[in-house]
């Protein structure tokens, strides 16, 4: 009885493992690689497809590579860090200028987000969005003074402050 037990127990875990194949296996088999890149999804005709356009992008997203660190000075000491991280919505194509230029861009960023700092736009309620649409404003005139017209919006991706 004893040498018997193992085989119960392997058929009756083939059994189960048969069973639950059978259970979750899907529906409708497909055998052949083009008939699934050419069957379009049930309710959906292939030449109108709304994820995808046949025109060319509007607009492109540019990140800059690193997040800005602003410090936030109050009575001659640093009183809290803000850090933010930016990307610009640019024309197509825009990519190789962009990177070409970012130091350029860096500091002049850096001095527009240094002046916001210095008029109390990261005091108190800083996400508000009267002050962060001041910022991207500022932020705007400055990539266009690089960029040209090329440039439409300035994105804030992410802010934080950290009080020291």
């Amino acid at each position: 009885m004893g040498k018997l037990l193992p085989i119960v127990f392997l058929v009756v875990g083939l059994a189960m493992g048969i069973g639950a194949r059978m259970a979750f296996a899907p529906a409708e088999k497909i055998t052949d690689k083009a008939d699934v890149e050419n069957k379009p999804a049930k309710g959906r005709d292939m030449k109108s497809d709304p994820g995808k356009d046949d025109a060319p992008a509007t607009h492109e997203y540019l990140k800059l590579t690193k997040q800005f660190v602003v410090p936030v000075v109050a009575e001659d000491e640093i009183s809290a860090l803000v850090t933010m991280s930016l990307s610009l919505e640019v024309r197509p194509g825009m990519a190789e200028a962009f990177y070409e230029i970012e130091p350029k861009l860096r500091d002049r960023f850096l001095q527009v987000l240094f002046d916001h700092a210095n008029t109390g736009g990261f005091d108190g309620a800083f996400t508000h969005s009267d002050n962060l649409a001041a910022l991207r404003t500022a932020l705007l005139e400055v990539a266009k003074k690089d960029l040209g017209q090329d440039v439409s919006q300035v994105l804030i991706m992410s802010v934080s402050r950290q009080d020291t």
